[in-house]
């Protein structure tokens, strides 16, 4: 008798999460980028901390990729939405980089 009563007239209609979900890097064109990651890993006793430099890559990498070729009046589909880094956790490392440039005069 419950059982009839799971099952209503609503249906589900099921979309994906905001983020953390993107197409595969079938072609491998990120790989060296996670080799190097997840080699760094390994050295650092998988203290992802000390890998972020090597996460930013990676992600920059990913973002940077087409999966489908842009078509005319489509940009194509990536590996992974362009996202600012700042939102994505490496605020600090960028300031660091710019820090690091030498000022043009």
């Amino acid at each position: 008798m419950s059982t009839a009563m799971n099952f209503s007239s609503k249906s589900f209609t099921p979309r994906p999460p905001d983020k953390g979900a993107f197409p595969l890097d079938h072609f491998g064109e990120c790989s060296a980028f996670k080799e190097r990651f997840m080699e760094c890993l390994r050295h650092s006793g998988y203290e992802s901390a000390a890998c972020r430099q090597s996460a930013m890559a990676y992600l920059e990498c990913r973002m940077d990729r087409r999966v489908i070729p842009p078509g005319p009046g489509d940009s194509g589909e990536q590996l992974m939405a362009n996202e600012p880094l700042e939102k994505l956790g490496f605020k600090d490392l960028i300031n660091e980089k710019s820090e690091e440039k030498p000022e043009k005069s």
